[in-house]
């Protein structure tokens, strides 16, 4: 697979946008950023080579882990920091949160703090784009242990019954929360799964950008087209906790370290264009350089934002009737 130059820039441009976004979270946590947070760091290629693929007008649900997501769908970093601070600017207006974050403009339909909680979403809006006869197709994000819950079972024989364009993408980092999936899914591929159902599965290095941007152009092209579901499992690690402040007794640190030194997909990738010669490093320095004045920006305007008021609490619970 071939991609220009442009694309290249854009897809080293997000990778490394999720992962400063999180390091500052990271940072800023127990401080400016309250209540409970986890991480993307690691798994960067996997929202990044999925989403490059899509449209704006496209959607998105996501998990508990979902601020990769949101910023690969092209979420407006003041907007996400402010929500994280809790601050009345932020997309949800600080009432969301890390757990709860989402971006309606970007076509990002929300993280979930329910474990298998974004699959009969994604499926419910792929039905309404076909009910519409609209050309949109729905990504759903979720982890390897949500695929042993009843939902994705329910979403997935529903959307392979009436051929939805949606798209099941599996971040299979090895670990449900603190179990590894060896020791609670009866496969060692999540996406074989897809038989069962009659769709297309396939299973690729999730920390190789570019394998996950070419599995995800063909099933989301096909999805587009007519040709109904798929699943696709990316297998990537969590460089960080289950959530911020894990002590993390379920595996070793040289496990953790090995995945940093040799699996580092942003690593993985510089690597790559660099042996090509097609991206120079100014060019690469310059994206650094982009990418520290934006977070900089969106610091200070998150840390300027007002905080609701204890009477804001009751805003948006009902739905307002339109005016007529």
């Amino acid at each position: 697979m071939t991609l220009n130059k442009d694309k290249l820039i854009d897809i080293y441009y997000n990778m490394l946008r999720i992962r400063r976004f999180e390091e500052t979270v990271k940072k800023k946590h127990g401080k400016q950023i309250i209540g409970p947070a986890h991480l993307y760091i690691g798994e960067e290629a996997v929202a990044t080579g999925v989403c490059s693929n899509l449209l704006r007008e496209d959607l998105v649900t996501s998990t508990h882990r979902g601020h990769g997501h949101t910023l690969a769908k092209g979420a407006n970093l003041r907007k996400a920091f402010a929500e994280l601070y809790g601050k009345e600017t932020g997309y949800c207006k600080g009432r969301g949160g890390s757990m709860h974050l989402a971006a309606f403009d970007v076509g990002m339909l929300g993280a979930n703090g329910v474990v298998g909680g974004g699959f009969n979403i994604a499926t419910g809006a792929a039905l309404t784009q076909q009910i519409l006869n609209k050309k949109n197709v729905v990504v759903c994000f979720f982890g390897d242990g949500a695929s042993n819950r009843g939902t994705f079972h329910e979403a997935v024989n529903l959307a392979a019954l009436w051929n939805l364009p949606v798209i099941y993408v599996c971040e299979n980092n090895g670990w449900a929360s603190t179990t590894n999936s060896l020791d609670s899914t009866a496969v060692v591929n999540i996406a074989d799964r897809a038989r069962g159902y009659g769709i297309k599965g396939i299973t690729v290095d999730g920390n190789d950008v570019f394998a996950v941007y070419n599995a995800a152009q063909k099933l989301i092209k096909a999805a587009r087209n007519g040709d109904g579901p798929a699943i696709l499992e990316a297998k990537t690690y969590r460089i960080e906790g289950h959530f911020l402040g894990d002590p993390q007794k379920y595996r070793t640190a040289s496990e953790v370290e090995e995945w940093k030194l040799n699996n580092d997909p942003i690593e993985r990738f510089l690597k790559a264009i660099r042996a090509t010669g097609e991206v120079s490093e100014p060019e690469i320095e310059n994206v650094k350089r982009r990418i520290e004045d934006e977070l900089e920006d969106a610091v200070q305007f998150a840390e300027r934002s007002i905080v609701p008021t204890p009477e804001d609490a009751l805003e948006d619970v009902y739905a307002k009737e339109a005016a007529r």
